[in-house]
């Protein structure tokens, strides 16, 4: 009997979770650099779909959505973007399946000597 509440419970919880109907992954950029970052752009490796900014300042986060709607195989998220002193960086990061995500956030956090990436399959809204 207990674990059958504890089902209900969950069902419940993720019921009320916010659900988009197209197929693609929320995203966060956040620029932990004391300096500008130039095109910067978010696609998968198929690049059939791409989020594109023209720079995210020293400190700044940027939030979208990557439709993956024409995907169709299995492949990586890929960021691109240009440092301040012109050094192009290119990371390939995390897996879809069947042109779907796996999980609903990919956050990338660009630090001086590296670029840091997580994924959650559940939002906590603030």
């Amino acid at each position: 009997m207990k674990k059958l509440h504890l089902l209900l419970l969950i069902l419940a919880m993720t019921a009320c979770l916010p659900h988009r109907q197209e197929k693609g992954i929320d995203f966060r950029i956040k620029n932990k650099l004391i300096t500008t970052i130039t095109d910067v752009r978010l696609s998968t490796s198929e690049r059939l779909e791409v989020a594109e900014f023209d720079s995210i300042r020293a400190g700044e986060q940027l939030s979208g959505f990557l439709s993956m709607k024409a995907n169709a195989g299995d492949g990586q998220y890929v960021l691109e973007f240009t440092r301040a002193d012109g050094k192009m960086e290119r990371l390939g990061a995390g897996y879809y399946t069947n042109g779907g995500p796996l999980d609903r956030l990919v956050t990338f956090k660009i630090k001086p000597d590296t670029t840091l990436v997580s994924f959650r399959t559940f939002f906590i809204l603030k």
